[in-house]
């Protein structure tokens, strides 16, 4: 059985790009909606106050996040003036493909972003039966 990747990344908004971030951040989404209907969660949290995003997303397993490495990556560029990612964490079982992916990311978009991957040791998920 395939296992759920959870996805979340923290970057730090640049002075005076919030409202780009904010347009940015809804096309993504829609693009993603549009695009990748594998997934099961996916979206863009703000503190204006703290200037800080963060992505949280829900993957059904790791091929999920290599595909979207692969469909959204190139629209993540349009975030590289407008952030500075400091953090990703994935909670799950990671291919090498997908944790390629996320280090690229971290690069892309940070100059000290890091990669935090934990894998599950005890737990269950009901994604599957969440609507029955």
């Amino acid at each position: 059985m395939s296992e759920p990747i959870v996805y979340i990344d923290r970057s730090e908004i640049r002075e005076g790009k919030l409202e780009e971030v904010r347009k940015a951040a809804a096309e993504l989404a829609d693009f993603v909606d549009t695009h990748e209907p594998q997934l099961l969660s996916y979206g863009f949290y703000i503190n204006e106050e703290a200037g800080r995003m963060t992505v949280v997303a829900v993957h059904p397993d790791s091929a999920s996040l290599e595909l979207h490495m692969e469909v959204a990556g190139p629209v993540f560029r349009k975030f590289a003036d407008l952030i500075e990612l400091r953090a990703i964490e994935a909670y799950g079982r990671l291919s090498d493909k997908a944790l390629s992916g996320l280090h690229q990311k971290a690069l892309m978009l940070g100059e000290n972003g890091s990669v935090v991957v934990d894998e599950p040791y005890a737990g269950f998920t009901r994604f599957e039966s969440a609507g029955s």
